[in-house]
Parts: structure tokens; sequence; C-alpha cells
């Protein structure tokens, strides 16, 4: 293909990725109470799942410490369009994470026809697993980050007199940070394994470097949770279990890749010892 037909069919899949954005942005859009009231707004809320599980975690230890009747801020809109231009953009970011599988699969099948065929049936599921751990990676970030920073920095006051009034775009922000930043950190594995499957990272880089990686996701916890110690440590467990599946992953992945190598030297050492089994062509 010449590079002008490379760029049509980049501008098909471009085209046909929009659309399903569109279409899962507009099902966003007219299912408002579902998805400001239930979703967007559940942190802002005593009774959301998450605060309501740390109750009954912490009623197990015998402390009453993680409840709380109610969740101490307001949240406001201070501009005449605000809510209406707010409805807009989070039924777009709704669309792009529900999207996100297909938005991934488009952009592999213009990939693909690109790759040799080793490569492309070492990257067989990738689109499978790729979606499984963004998805992973959203409803940690929603229902366990997201919660645990928007309820320590909404109730963190310098004095009592003052009152916490957060704005709508203010927790819109830190919501969809918190989410997609987990939703993209669980992408680890995969990166891992494209990088192991290129001969870029070995599993013995990964364990030389162990901890380097830990003060790295320790203060990659520390910038998308608040300064809260148990906040960090809740986000930094699931981090750190990812790294360790990838030095796992980068062992599979070289131990597959030295298998294929052996068997291709294998069959090449029988294919010669047939020719010289067989002998010289007679003339």
């Amino acid at each position: 293909m010449s590079f002008i037909d490379h760029l049509e069919a980049l501008r098909w899949h471009v085209i046909r990725a929009a659309i399903s954005v569109v279409v899962f942005a507009t099902i966003a859009f007219f299912s408002k109470n579902f998805l400001f009231h239930t979703l967007i707004l559940g942190p802002s809320r005593a009774d959301f799942w998450t605060y309501r599980m740390f109750c009954k975690m912490g009623a197990l230890f015998g402390s009453t410490e993680p409840c709380a009747d109610h969740v101490n801020f307001i949240i406001q809109n201070r501009e005449m369009s605000g809510q209406l231009s707010m409805h807009i953009s989070t039924s777009v970011i709704a669309g792009c994470i529900l999207a996100f599988p297909y938005l991934f699969w488009e952009l592999w099948r213009f990939i693909k026809p690109g790759l040799y065929p080793n490569e492309r049936q070492n990257s067989q599921g990738a689109v499978f697993f790729v979606s499984i751990l963004f998805v992973a990676g959203v409803l940690f970030g929603y229902y366990i980050a997201a919660p645990m920073s928007i309820n320590f920095l909404a109730g963190y006051t310098v004095d009592a007199s003052i009152e916490n009034q957060i704005d709508l775009q203010s927790y819109l922000s830190t919501l969809t940070t918190m989410t997609l930043s987990c939703g993209l950190v669980f992408e680890l594995p995969m990166i891992v394994f494209f990088l192991a499957k290129a001969g870029m990272i070995t599993p013995e880089i990964m364990q030389l470097y162990r901890k380097h990686a830990i003060v790295v996701i320790l203060v990659l916890a520390a910038i998308i949770t608040p300064p809260d110690v148990t906040a960090q440590i809740i986000v930094t467990i699931p981090i750190m279990l990812l790294y360790e599946l990838s030095i796992h992953i980068a062992r599979v992945v070289r131990r597959g890749d030295a298998a294929r190598l052996n068997a291709k030297l294998a069959r090449q050492q029988a294919e010669e010892t047939a020719r010289t089994a067989i002998g010289p062509p007679v003339n």
C-alpha cells in the first residue's frame, strides 16, 4: 500500500472509532440521572459502596473511625452554562471509557497488517487483555483511589470556620483523573509483555531494579492519592502486584521464545541430517 492508501485506511478506522464514541456518549448523555446521581456523585455521599465497605472492615477490628454519617463538603456550580457544558464533556469522557475496547480494536486492525506472521501470533488476545486490564484499573480507580482522595481532600480543613464548597469542575476533574490514571497504570503487564517480546526488557532487569521500581511506585501512588498513608498503601499494593506479575510475564515470554528457537534449530538440524542421509544428487 502507498502512503496515501495507508492514510485512507487510517481515516476509516478513525471515523468508525469516532462514531462509537459518539454513540456511547449519546447514551450517557440521555442517561443523565444514572450518570451523575449514581456514578459521578456517588463518592460524594456517605452511603457510597466504598465507604460502607470500609465501615464494615473497621467493625471487624472494633473501630468506627472509617465510618461517617456524611461527607463534609458541598458541590456547587458558579457558571451559567457550567452544568450543561459539564454534562456534555462528562458524556464524552464516559463514551471514551465505554468505547475503549472498540477503540483499541480499531487501532489493532490498523497495525496488524503491518506485522510479521510470528508477531501476529505472539500478539493474539492483545485486545482482550488490554481491555480487561483497563476496565480493572478504571473500577479500582473509581471504587478505591477516587473515593479516598475525594473524601480526604474535601474533608481537609485548616480551620473549622472554613466551609468546603467544591466547584463542580474541580470535583469532576479529580474523579476522572483518579479513574483514568488507574486505568492506564493497570496496563503495565501488557506494556512489559510487548517490551519483552521486542527484547527490550528481561525479568532479570526488572528484578535488579525492583527497589527502584518500589520508589517509583510509591511516588506514583503519592501523586494519584492524597497525602494519606493509608490511601497510598492501598494504591501501592495492587501496583506492586502488577509489577511482580509483569516479571512473571517477562519470564514466560522468554521461555516461550527460547522454546520456539530450540524447535526451529531442531527442525533445521533434522532437515540437514535428512539431506546428508540422502547424499548428493546423482548426475
